[in-house]
């Protein structure tokens, strides 16, 4: 049997259509309809992926959420509707997500992302363990080989794939790096089109390391191109 992943969600519907197409390419299945019965399933079968609702009863997502995280690092996907797409991807980057859906997803979309997030998962990327990439200034202080991200003194956590992005704008200091390249690079070629995903993940890395996240120092766009990393000074 593959790879097991949990799909939390109260609609039958959409969860009996995506456990059909996760079914159908080889992936095991759990299902919950609640948060408490999704924290049963984590602990009794320790699934490889989660693919969580964040409207739910008794328990939501962010509960959930948390209380998943208390216990395991897993990739956790939030899946949100399209009135509150934005509101809830924010919020689940603040938490840590590993990615996010927008419902509905197509079958051949919903197959990609979750090979692709999988593979992330399992396969750490030479950038992040490898370059012996260093960046300091007065402000901020980054250590690829050692992910270690230092601002205003503090030390700030990035989740993986905010790490890709960031170490990869760093390697290439001063280089316009496309939309396209970002995509193919962070997330892989499944993504290669979902130019939104790069402009909310580069909005929400801003807030973190940035002194003035409306007027960037260091993540500079390029309009209709795409970003580089400025050393400042």
């Amino acid at each position: 049997m593959g790879k097991k992943i949990l799909v939390v969600d109260d609609e039958p519907t959409f969860v009996r259509l995506v456990s059909q197409t996760l079914t159908h390419k080889g992936y095991e299945v759990l299902t919950a309809s609640d948060g408490q019965e999704a924290l049963r399933l984590v602990f009794a079968h320790k699934p490889d992926l989660v693919l969580l609702d964040v409207i739910m009863p008794k328990m939501d997502g962010w509960q959930t959420w948390s209380r998943i995280r208390e216990i395991t690092d897993i990739p956790i996907v939030i899946l949100t509707g399209k009135q509150k797409s934005e509101e809830d991807i924010v919020q689940g980057l603040d938490y840590g997500a590993d990615d996010y859906l927008i419902k509905p997803v197509g079958s051949r979309e919903l197959v990609a992302r979750v090979r692709a997030i999988l593979r992330r998962a399992e396969l750490p990327s030479a950038l992040d363990i490898e370059k012996k990439v260093t960046y300091s200034d007065a402000f901020l202080t980054v250590d690829i080989a050692e992910r270690k991200v230092i601002v205003g003194g503090e030390r700030v956590k990035l989740t993986p794939t905010e790490f890709r992005l960031f170490a990869l704008l760093l390697e290439n200091a001063g280089r316009i790096l496309t939309h396209k390249q970002l995509l193919e690079k962070v997330w892989g070629w499944e993504y290669i089109d979902d130019i939104d995903h790069v402009r909310i993940y580069i909005w929400h890395l801003r807030r973190k390391i940035e002194p003035d996240p409306t007027q960037p120092r260091y993540i500079i766009t390029e309009p209709g191109v795409g970003y580089y990393f400025q050393k400042s000074g």
